[in-house]
């Protein structure tokens, strides 16, 4: 059995009733998580998903996507509190992106990496810190799942059928438990859950 320190490792994303991440148009076909991100509810639940984390997990086109829109947040005086908040927080903490074509970016506290999340993530274990949290990076979060280096996942599950598009859980990731720590609906109708991974 691997050990685990006290970094918890958390994946956080959003899905489809039908387990989807994205829709049939592809990686950037995601309006329909719109609505159910900017509700108060939603907003919350990342401030308790990320308050405690000093390291963000990104792949290069969520990185790119997030660069393009966060970095600014924390000074806008018309954003959400949380929003701000948030902000604020991803512009300070450690940002690992994984990526092979991108080596450098002008957003503070950010390293590129070409290389196994699962390894980069035991590394990341090993040193001091808070919890690491992969933001939203599907195929971050599978590689994880597949080598057993996920210890919470954080779900917003949102009343959408998409009818195509890229699954989270494809078929092969092995079988494991996940206890049940959190579960508030939000003003939109989607779920925030969390679930801790059992571990005998």
């Amino acid at each position: 059995m691997t050990q685990h320190n006290t970094r918890t490792v958390t994946a956080n994303i959003t899905l489809s009733l039908d387990g989807r991440v994205n829709g049939a148009g592809g990686d950037y076909d995601m309006s329909w998580i719109v609505p159910h991100a900017i509700t108060e509810g939603a907003r919350d639940h990342m401030t308790r998903v990320t308050s405690t984390a000093t390291t963000a997990l990104l792949g290069r086109k969520n990185y790119e996507g997030f660069g393009g829109f966060w970095p600014a947040v924390a000074d806008d005086e018309n954003a959400a509190p949380q929003d701000r908040a948030f902000s604020k927080w991803l512009n300070e903490v450690e940002k690992v992106v994984f990526s092979s074509t991108v080596t450098e970016s002008g957003w503070q506290n950010s390293r590129f990496v070409d290389a196994d999340p699962a390894g980069v993530v035991k590394q990341l274990r090993a040193e001091p810190g808070g919890d690491i949290v992969v933001l939203a990076s599907s195929s971050v979060i599978r590689a994880l799942l597949a080598a057993d280096e996920v210890d919470r996942l954080s779900i917003t599950l949102a009343p959408e059928l998409v009818g195509g598009g890229a699954r989270l859980f494809e078929d092969g990731i092995p079988a494991t438990s996940w206890k049940l720590s959190h579960s508030t609906p939000t003003e939109s109708g989607a779920l925030t859950l969390l679930y801790d991974r059992t571990r005998s």
